[in-house]
């Protein structure tokens, strides 16, 4: 299993904030989000999203600014505010544009944690 970033840039008992990148066609190691999170697109581009399975899901398309929070719903993130839009918890995700991906995704710890 992968990360759910390509670097960490910050991290406390709160929050952990990771910067990620795909460069065009690149593809993630499947992971899985175990804490909520919302990622701000500074790059955007269309990504492919595979489940465990290597099964090809609905692609997203993201663009340059877009502000993206998700919850955990049993074995799915849920887009928050646009709950049609559910990706499995494991998944990968491939850059299927022509230009660089990158956004910035934050964490949300539990109070547990």
């Amino acid at each position: 299993m992968g990360d759910v970033g390509s670097n960490v840039l910050f991290e406390d008992d709160k929050i952990k904030v990771w910067d990620f990148t795909l460069a065009p066609g690149e593809q993630t190691p499947i992971h899985t989000h175990h804490m909520e999170y919302v990622f701000y697109v500074i790059k955007g581009s269309t990504l492919d999203v595979f489940d465990a399975n290597g099964t090809r899901l609905k692609p997203l398309v993201l663009s340059d600014g877009d502000l993206v929070a998700l919850r955990i719903e049993g074995d799915e993130l849920v887009i928050i505010g646009d709950e049609s839009k559910r990706v499995p918890v494991t998944h990968s995700a491939r850059n299927a544009g022509p230009e660089p991906y990158r956004e910035l995704l934050v964490e949300k710890k539990p109070a547990s944690m």
